[in-house]
């Protein structure tokens, strides 16, 4: 297991290329998927202030909250674009779908 603090370097020692794609989908969309980041589950839980600062140094000026459903998918957004519950909601979607064309598969 990682120590926090080890999370917290990689987060703050991250290139910010490697968040330019994240930081672009903000701007266009104000919502960017864990997918679409370097970051994991962990990093949200337990970095998400060095997180933030990190998207401020590629970019990101505005507030960002996280939002997550069941473990199985997590989501940045812009809470002046999108609500929480519209987030959520849209995660719940995303993961029985992908769920089900699992089963499908």
């Amino acid at each position: 297991m990682v120590d926090i603090r080890q999370m917290k370097y990689t987060v703050n020692h991250m290139a910010v290329e490697e968040v330019s794609e994240a930081v672009a989908e903000l701007h266009l969309e104000g919502l960017v998927t864990e997918g679409k980041t370097p970051f994991s589950r962990a990093h949200f839980n337990t970095c998400f202030a060095e997180i933030e600062a990190l998207l401020q140094r590629a970019g990101y000026h505005r507030p960002l909250d996280v939002v997550g459903y069941q473990g199985q998918a997590y989501a940045m957004f812009d809470p002046s674009r999108w609500d929480a519950v519209e987030v959520l909601r849209w995660l719940k979607e995303y993961v029985e779908e992908s769920r089900s064309a699992a089963a499908n598969a």
